[in-house]
């Protein structure tokens, strides 16, 4: 097999056509994510998610462009010359090294899978052969399939990455840093409301896959360039000549906590999750004022701390931090989960035991009990009191969510400025996506609760008293929430001053929470 990835060069006019030639290629024949689910259907399509091949193999039996394609660049199997033209510019495509000849067959020589972008567009993200959802075998087939050492592969979209897209902050703006690019596509999504885009890679070959991906998909190439972390930027701080600023910074590292760095795209090369640490503390010096940094990381569980207090230590000066943990695994799960992704679950009995032993004894050694998955949001607001939210939560949300991220900070940013007094002044309406919903036996004169639930976004819910659930069901941003007060004081029989007394900080919760959205004066 050979270890060359396609040799377009991205920047020859005769390539650059060449490249064009193949994108419009693989939209006349559908190779899009849409035509994928129309040919495969849902089963073999899913199937293919969990790196099951055979209903697609089974699905492409056919001829046609579309089912060449598929077995060329997804399967990754070869197929006779005449059906490859039938489908594409093949000497293109040899010319530029995307296709490989082996007598009368032809071979892709990288990944190339469809990839719908958040309006609408048609994605095609390049990896190494093997390395996207669907590549079967795990890493050491890839290995093998790609000709080059497992440290250097370069993997395709996964959960990881979807999820950072998902929850990354779209508005438009001048600068974004995409660190640890990989396949680059945090940098593809970026060049649709960014000017200008950086993408760095400890990997070389990653800042080459990325530059297809990018030519590819037919949007502007990014600023690629090679280095660990922020060195590629002037990661010095702010005090180092050169350090270069930006409106959003966005990560997928290679945050697993491992013993050791075997592969450059998983493992950070650093001690427990000092990776991601040193991340988070340096973003700050390299963020415009108001802009944000988002990055998923692992976090250790470390015996006798509170993992919220550790992280609490790593969000820099002037920094408010949404810190969120999806998930937490004991160490024996997550050393299985890795040892799994690395295919060493197929290796020799003795050398599997071993290299789980040494997981182990890592963790034992870092008094290490779990280890928490999640994201971590900064935004640079210079506030001399930041806002640091920190909160685990497993449950369904609704992609995408950066309308979501924004509107926390908002949210953080007046309640900040709004002490109780101008609380109560104000004027607050009930979220369009909450509904309010009693619970309580069959027949009952009076609910158990009352749950306040979002349909959209975090899918948060919260139980209310009596007053909450009335306060909240009558907002609609006409009255000051004082006035509701008193109102709901004379309803209930209560004081009304001791009624005010005690609610402010149950209304900052469900403001905070995003139940209830302040409303500018005048505008009620």
């Amino acid at each position: 097999m050979s270890t060359h990835l396609p040799t377009a060069d991205l920047r020859d006019p005769d390539s650059a056509a060449r490249t064009a030639r193949l994108r419009a290629a693989l939209l006349t024949a559908g190779f899009t994510a849409d035509g994928l689910l129309e040919l495969l259907g849902a089963p073999a399509y899913a199937a293919l998610a969990r790196s099951e091949t055979v209903p697609a193999l089974r699905a492409t039996r056919g001829g046609g462009p579309l089912p060449t394609l598929v077995r060329l660049f997804l399967l990754q199997r070869p197929v006779p010359y005449d059906r490859a033209a039938a489908a594409l510019p093949v000497a293109d495509c040899l010319a530029d090294g995307w296709l490989v000849r082996d007598g009368d067959e032809i071979r892709a020589s990288v990944d190339v899978r469809p990839y719908g972008g958040p309006d609408g567009q048609d994605w095609w993200i390049v990896s190494d052969l093997g390395c996207a959802v669907g590549g079967a075998g795990g890493i050491r087939a890839a290995e093998e399939a790609a000709g080059v050492d497992r440290a250097q592969l370069v993997l395709g979209v996964g959960g990881a990455s979807t999820t950072l897209a998902g929850i990354t902050v779209r508005t438009p703006v001048a600068k974004v840093l995409d660190l640890g690019t990989g396949s680059g596509i945090q940098a593809l999504h970026a060049s649709v409301y960014a000017t200008e885009v950086t993408a760095t890679d400890l990997n070389p070959r990653a800042l080459r896959i990325a530059a297809l991906t990018l030519a590819l998909s037919g949007v502007p190439a990014a600023d690629l360039r090679e280095g660990s972390l922020f060195e590629p930027v002037g990661g010095g701080g702010p005090a180092e000549r050169g350090t270069e600023t930006y409106d959003l910074i966005v990560s997928n590292p290679p945050f697993v906590i491992s013993p050791g760095a075997r592969l450059t795209y998983r493992d950070g090369g650093m001690g427990g999750d000092d990776l991601c640490r040193t991340i988070v503390q340096q973003a700050a010096d390299h963020l415009n004022d108001g802009g944000y940094c988002q990055l998923l990381a692992n976090w250790q569980h470390v015996e006798g701390e509170d993992w919220r207090d550790r992280l609490r230590s790593w969000v820099p000066r002037g920094c408010d931090a949404w810190i969120v943990q999806r998930e937490v695994q004991d160490v024996t799960q997550y050393a299985e989960l890795w040892l799994r992704d690395a295919g060493d679950h197929r290796t020799g009995p003795e050398e599997y035991a071993a290299r789980y032993d040494a997981w182990l004894e890592e963790f034992e050694a870092r008094k290490t009990k779990a280890v928490g998955f999640g994201w971590i949001t900064l935004r640079k607001s210079g506030a001399e009191d930041p806002s640091i939210t920190i909160e685990e939560w497993p449950h369904p949300v609704e992609q995408p969510l950066g309308t979501a991220v924004v509107a926390h900070f908002e949210r953080q940013d007046y309640l900040r400025a709004t002490d109780d007094a101008a609380l109560l002044a104000g004027h607050f309406r009930l979220a369009d996506e909450v509904v309010q919903e009693q619970v309580g036996l069959p027949g009952a004169e009076d609910p158990e609760h009352v749950v306040l639930r979002q349909n959209r976004g975090m899918r948060r819910a919260t139980k209310v008293d009596t007053v909450g659930a009335g306060f909240a069901g009558v907002c609609d941003g006409s009255l000051p929430a004082g006035r509701i007060l008193d109102a709901i004081a004379q309803l209930v029989g209560e004081d009304p001053v001791s009624l005010r007394d005690r609610t402010p900080d149950a209304i900052r919760t469900l403001v905070e929470q995003g139940f209830l959205e302040p409303v500018p004066a005048g505008k009620g």
